[in-house]
């Protein structure tokens, strides 16, 4: 048995309970782990609450960090005492699970497994998005919504280490004053500033290269007023709900412009793409140009508390549940 949250209705934070859960021997391609530490996300409340399909009864989560305890059979890249972390493996608010080693990598001794934690789903998003989605570079001046959230602060200064003019959107000052320390040239208060406005001072007119907006449809269409001509909008989350259908003509009327909705599932698709996307972030946090900042800790029963400070913006950086 392990104890592990169990989802059995669709619906609010208090559908999030403590169980006791059987734990089977893991199975073949399967390692079983004690995790040290789950990351909370925002994909997370999407399943709890139904905007992503799941089916009750589900343990939710998707990103963690432990040892392995045991190896099913078949198992021959993983050994028992491997340090691993996964970003992409369903069923993570638990003490110890079974995972499909092809969700697997092996972590850095010189990175915490709490560390890793924190990073592996957020620290490849801010990979994908500044690495292949588009191709920053000194020439890139780009915005980022939710700068001071958990992937803002590590594409923030990512992206910086990339050479490019790094605008972001935080609420707040002290939200501002963070994403500031983190990478971020200049940061737009969105409580008490057009960001659109601001935007256009900032670049003198003629917007941004590509904005990065894991909100979803508090900032849609106002994203596309601050590209310039043919540029790109990524569509990476629905933090304030999904952004409604629009009119592709849209697009044509606001410059040529590009948009496009990724997920990191489609960028680690293979083992080659996991593991390229994982080296190249554990890469850049052991060369300490990129700090993981967790700011917050909940014990995995207060997963509801967790993901309700989540969702009403009470966060900042990356938050853990803790077993």
């Amino acid at each position: 048995m392990t104890k592990a949250i169990v989802v059995r209705k669709i619906g609010g934070p208090e559908v999030l309970v403590l169980e006791d859960v059987a734990l089977d021997p893991p199975a073949a391609g399967e390692v079983q782990i004690r995790q040290a530490a789950i990351g909370l996300n925002f994909i997370d409340l999407y399943f709890r609450t139904g905007l992503y399909k799941a089916e009750p009864p589900f343990i939710p989560g998707k990103e963690g960090a432990g040892t392995v305890t045991a190896v099913g059979a078949g198992v021959t890249d993983f050994a028992i005492g491997d340090r691993v972390a996964y970003a992409s493996a369903d069923g993570a608010y638990a003490a110890e699970r079974n995972v499909a080693t092809r969700h697997l990598v092996k972590v850095p001794d010189e990175i915490p497994l709490e560390t890793a934690a924190a990073m592996m789903l957020k620290g490849m998003t801010a990979q994908y998005l500044l690495h292949q989605t588009y191709k920053v570079g000194p020439e890139t001046t780009l915005l980022f919504h939710a700068a001071a959230g958990g992937v803002g602060l590590i594409a923030g200064q990512w992206a910086k280490t990339l050479g490019a003019t790094v605008i972001g959107t935080a609420g707040g000052q002290a939200k501002v004053e963070l994403a500031l320390a983190h990478g971020y040239d200049h940061v737009i208060d969105y409580s008490k500033d057009d960001f659109v406005e601001k935007v256009k001072e900032i670049t003198g007119g003629t917007g941004v290269d590509v904005v990065y907006d894991s909100v979803g449809k508090d900032t849609f269409p106002t994203s596309l007023d601050c590209l310039k001509r043919r540029g790109l909008f990524v569509s990476f989350g629905n933090a304030s709900g999904a952004v409604e259908a629009f009119n592709l003509g849209l697009l044509a009327q606001k410059g040529s412009l590009y948009a496009t909705r990724p997920t990191l599932f489609q960028y680690i698709a293979t083992r080659e793409e996991l593991e390229a996307c994982a080296n190249s972030l554990f890469d850049i946090v052991r060369s300490n140009k990129v700090r993981i900042n967790i700011n917050q800790t909940y014990p995995l029963a207060e997963a509801g508390r967790a993901q309700t400070d989540l969702e009403t913006r009470k966060t900042s950086g990356t938050t853990l549940l803790l077993p």
